[in-house]
């Protein structure tokens, strides 16, 4: 009976000494003049490396309210540039290019205030070379006002058409009444609201309340961290703007389900075993998830990049800038909530519970009377005079023949955590021989 005891003890003393024979394994790979079986991307790919995650949790907090600060000061402090869609107004759009030159900012915002004694809200260019317009947005005009205009800029920059002359035809204009704008406006706050109440029961029903409250506690840094983006740069907000956001919204939910979903497979039944913590589970399941969470990322970022150098440098879509840039951001910002917020939120708010508390304390209780064998040998072996100073585990006595293939083992820091992935070494057995 003891000796079936000692045996389980000293397996488990290998387990908590997996950090330890990694590194020897890494050193002589070095030595040998071979790459790493552990080097980073070796670890970030097999999800085994133990990227510390949760154990910073602080850390990831801290910049993460951070990030919520500096987007909702730019939100209070700059505000929102609506487009006209939302705020209502006329917007008139020309080739810059035309028979008497490219048209500057400067000359076409004196050409306004000629024509109509007062000035634009705005003129911007869109596009680069021979495909650039450009776009004056100003209050609503009247069909005169709009006439007039129209004839200055035509006699003032000579437009070119399709054709390549000068023509009328290439000045184009458009009008949306506040009334519209403002019906446009309550439209996309209902579909915003409708989306964030279907999601909080989707949620609601498919988690427990501590992954729904972080996954919901996710989703609105997202929106605030996305719109303070929006604020701070100063793009307008138009209707392309709220489809975007929706479909980031859904993308970063989607993100954060696929490791919530390893979360919950790592931790059926942990309360059960003392391997592994909650918080340490939970930090196994992140490094699982990395390279699906980073792929993902990259295959949503690449056709967005396109969007963004095709048609809005090239072609010069104003309105497909506004939704690269929310999906550029959003994609980004999505990818670190899931991993970095909402995981270690799930994971606080656990820790507060009594059985996730007992369970820890029950995990570390047991590490402790593990390592207490490996010092109390260690210790009767420094007694005996008649031993060797080379006698240690693993080595051979002096004048005895040693065991072919038995591997020594490190006797591991007390407290020390067992590493995912790397399979344990039992001292009394050959290292070639597998653990059944």
């Amino acid at each position: 009976m003891t000796d079936n005891t000692n045996t389980d003890d000293i397996e488990t003393t290998a387990n908590l000494d997996t950090t330890g024979a990694t590194e020897l394994e890494s050193s002589a790979s070095e030595a040998a003049g071979q790459p790493s079986r552990h080097s980073f991307f070796i670890r970030l790919y097999t999800g085994t490396g133990a990227f510390e995650v949760i154990g910073r949790r602080k850390m990831w907090f801290a910049i993460s309210a951070l990030i919520v600060g500096v987007a909702a000061a730019s939100i209070l402090l700059r505000g929102f540039t609506f487009g006209i869609d939302f705020e209502g107004g006329t917007k008139m759009s020309f080739p810059r290019a035309g028979a008497n030159g490219e048209a500057g900012i400067s000359q076409v915002e004196d050409t306004f205030r000629e024509a109509l004694g007062r000035d634009a809200q705005s003129v911007v260019t869109v596009g680069n070379g021979a495909t650039a317009t450009v776009q004056i947005r100003s209050e609503t005009l009247t069909n005169d006002e709009t006439a007039k205009l129209r004839d200055a800029f035509f006699n003032k920059f000579q437009p070119k058409g399709t054709d390549g002359k000068p023509s009328e035809q290439a000045i184009s204009d458009s009008a949306v009444s506040e009334t519209w704008g403002g019906q446009i406006t309550k439209k996309a706050l209902i579909a915003l609201v409708v989306f964030l109440v279907l999601v909080t029961i989707y949620i609601t029903v498919r988690y427990e309340r501590f992954m729904a409250l972080s996954a919901l506690t996710a989703l609105g840094f997202d929106l605030i961290t996305t719109a303070g983006v929006y604020a701070l740069v100063g793009f307008e907000v138009t209707p392309a703007t709220v489809i975007g956001l929706l479909t980031i919204l859904g993308f970063s939910l989607y993100d954060t389900v696929i490791v919530f979903d390893k979360v919950e497979e790592n931790t059926k039944g942990f309360e059960h075993t003392t391997r592994r913590t909650f918080a340490e589970q939970a930090n196994l399941a992140i490094n699982q998830t990395f390279m699906r969470s980073i792929n993902t990322s990259l295959i949503s970022i690449m056709p967005i990049a396109s969007l963004m150098v095709v048609a809005v440098w090239l072609l010069g879509v104003g309105t497909l800038k506004d939704l690269a840039l929310v999906q550029l951001v959003g994609v980004i910002v999505g990818t670190y909530s899931s991993i970095f917020l909402a995981t270690p939120l799930l994971v606080t708010l656990r820790e507060r519970t009594e059985l996730v508390r007992n369970h820890t304390r029950r995990v570390l209780n047991r590490r402790k009377v593990v390592a207490a064998p490996s010092e109390s040998a260690t210790a009767v072996v420094g007694e005996l005079e008649t031993v060797p100073a080379e006698a240690t585990v693993g080595a051979p006595a002096a004048g005895s023949t040693p065991r072919p293939g038995v591997r020594p083992v490190r006797p591991p820091a007390a407290g020390s955590t067992p590493r995912p992935g790397v399979r344990p070494v039992r001292p009394h057995r050959p290292s070639g021989k597998r653990e059944r």
